[in-house]
């Protein structure tokens, strides 16, 4: 029976966290495309990816990122230590959207850096170290509420 639940349950709450996911980016993308004008829609896009990747400790193999990712490190930092200052309204998303990451992980014997994303977090600023740990319901309620509003998941009609 949990088996069964874990199997229906860790899929639902991964799709929640990649809403999570798109919500950040599609913000991040915005805010770096008005702060670096310069350097171009692509740019701002690579250091979003960059940068969410780096959160949720799932950096993009693929060489030309790989090579991004080691020539921007120091802005890909600096940026997310703005994170808690320019992006407030997503610290809560973000926060449930880590801990759930680290739930999933866990109950999918997923080893690795697994606490070492949830205290880096912490270090940015990101992290809300009083907000409780959702529960999946309530992670899902608000990944669907706050998803709708970015217009990333819509309703269908019956």
């Amino acid at each position: 029976m949990a088996d069964d639940i874990d199997r229906k349950l860790i899929p639902s709450l991964r799709e929640g966290i990649d809403v999570v996911k798109m919500i950040f980016f599609k913000n991040l993308k915005e805010y770096l495309m008005k702060k670096f004008p310069e350097e171009g829609d692509v740019y701002a896009g690579m250091l979003a990816g960059a940068m969410m990747n780096d959160l949720f400790g799932s950096p993009n193999p693929q060489e030309k990122f790989r090579i991004f990712v080691e020539e921007n490190s120091k802005r890909i930092r600096q940026e997310l230590e703005n994170v808690s200052s320019e992006f407030k309204d997503l610290c809560i998303l973000l926060t449930d959207a880590l801990r759930m990451h680290f739930l999933c992980n866990h109950q999918e014997g997923i080893a690795g850096n697994n606490e070492e994303i949830l205290k880096k977090a912490r270090d940015y600023g990101i992290l809300i170290e009083a907000r409780d740990v959702p529960l999946p319901k309530g992670f899902m309620a608000l990944v669907h509420r706050v998803g709708r509003a970015n217009g990333i998941i819509i309703e269908q009609e019956a």
